[in-house]
């Protein structure tokens, strides 16, 4: 979910299942429409994955208010990137057309790449960069970085420990350990990468965190962007900030430098900063599973609540949202 500065919601719907008919739409009076137009949200195997919505995990309204991100992961219900899917769109939101589409390569995005959210500091390079996390849950994770005035990208701290699932941890959801239950198959263990992720409002500390683990992680913007340096170099300057409460989902930040996180094992949304370190803003039976935090100019927190612990993955193909 994301909000535009005259109050315009947007939200996606990945597809997940059969029953996706868009996976982009505008909220109004309460009904969901297809956004910028029904067309380009109809996919199909004969379709050109480059020319349509295959699949869209997050939509982010740029700082100016004025255009539309979209993240296109290009990956039906987890499942191979299919070429030319993986992208980021933009939509001009005066006209509703589409002025920007970035691709990402087979480098990039991997065939087990889940692109998963994007934050966007347009005060680098002549149209700004984009950063993106890779949430992937077979594959390799790591954060992608953007040009956005070249499209040029490329992937920083691939597969280091900061963006991998913690190997020690357990996800407790409504007082369950939460393991991937499939029909006629034993548990298995539910682990994924570099998730949430947030910028802090002088563009230069990146926040990020895997989906499965307590802890939540800062980097320097200024290394990530500088193509000149090593791995090791980026990789020197990531910082533990510490464990936050419970795994969260998405984040984000604020024009003070506080980063807001959503709580899935505690039905919370929780808020940081270097002052006051973690806090719990709400806690409420009814958040379940929170996500895609959006800070909005009317000064509300807007999320969605995704059930995801509930979906018949986790309880043998029977879904109990």
């Amino acid at each position: 979910v994301t909000v535009s500065n005259d109050g315009r919601i947007f939200v996606n719907f990945p597809r997940w299942g059969d029953n996706v008919e868009y996976t982009v739409a505008e909220v109004k009076q309460g009904k969901t429409v297809p956004f910028p137009n029904a067309g380009i949200n109809h996919f199909s195997d004969a379709d050109n994955p480059a020319e349509k919505f295959v699949s869209v995990q997050s939509v982010v309204v740029d700082p100016t208010g004025e255009r539309l991100w979209i993240l296109d992961t290009g990956s039906i219900q987890f499942g191979p990137v299919k070429p030319g899917g993986p992208k980021l769109v933009a939509v001009d939101l005066k006209t509703n057309s589409i002025v920007k589409k970035i691709e990402f390569p087979a480098d990039v995005a991997f065939a087990t790449t889940y692109l998963n959210d994007v934050r966007l500091d347009l005060h680098r390079g002549k149209e700004g960069m984009a950063f993106i996390t890779d949430s992937s849950s077979s594959g390799s994770n790591g954060i992608i970085v953007v040009d956005l005035a070249s499209g040029q990208s490329w992937r920083r701290l691939n597969d280091h420990p900061s963006t991998k699932p913690d190997p020690s941890f357990l996800p407790v959801v409504e007082g369950e350990i939460l393991q991937v239950c499939l029909p006629g198959q034993p548990p298995m263990r539910f682990a994924v990468g570099s998730d949430g992720i947030a910028i802090s409002p002088d563009g230069k500390t990146l926040y990020y965190c895997p989906l499965t683990s307590r802890h939540l992680y800062s980097i320097s913007v200024d290394a990530l962007v500088n193509r000149g340096l090593s791995d090791s170099d980026v990789a020197s300057t990531v910082k533990d900030l510490g464990e936050k409460g419970g795994g969260s989902d998405g984040l984000e930040s604020d024009s003070q430098g506080r980063v807001y996180l959503t709580d899935y094992e505690h039905d919370a949304i929780r808020r940081w900063s270097v002052a006051s370190g973690f806090e719990t803003l709400a806690h409420d039976p009814r958040i379940l599973w929170p996500d895609t935090l959006s800070l909005a100019s009317d000064g509300y927190l807007y999320f969605t609540a995704n059930q995801i612990e509930r979906q018949g993955t986790f309880h043998e193909g029977k879904d109990l949202r």
